[in-house]
């Protein structure tokens, strides 16, 4: 075998092996962004808190506040 034969297989194997690592290096980054865009379709499908309930959960902060001042027993 001559030098020239082996430098052709030496250099098809090298070819190969960097196709097949962009292969499953694009299957992987492939499988990422439909990963990301599941959970960017969840975030979008999450309900939003209404004005109601962020009025409820700060009246409900206000109140706490208040106890904590009577049980610290400053006047407010």
């Amino acid at each position: 075998m001559d030098y020239a034969t082996l430098y052709l297989i030496i250099a098809a194997s090298a070819l190969m092996a960097v196709a097949m690592i962009a292969t499953f290096g694009l299957k992987g980054f492939t499988a990422w962004l439909d990963l990301k865009r599941a959970e960017l379709d969840a975030h979008r499908q999450a309900p939003s808190p209404s004005a109601n309930n962020r009025i409820e959960i700060a009246d409900l902060k206000e109140r706490i506040r208040k106890l904590e001042a009577i049980a610290a027993g400053v006047d407010l």
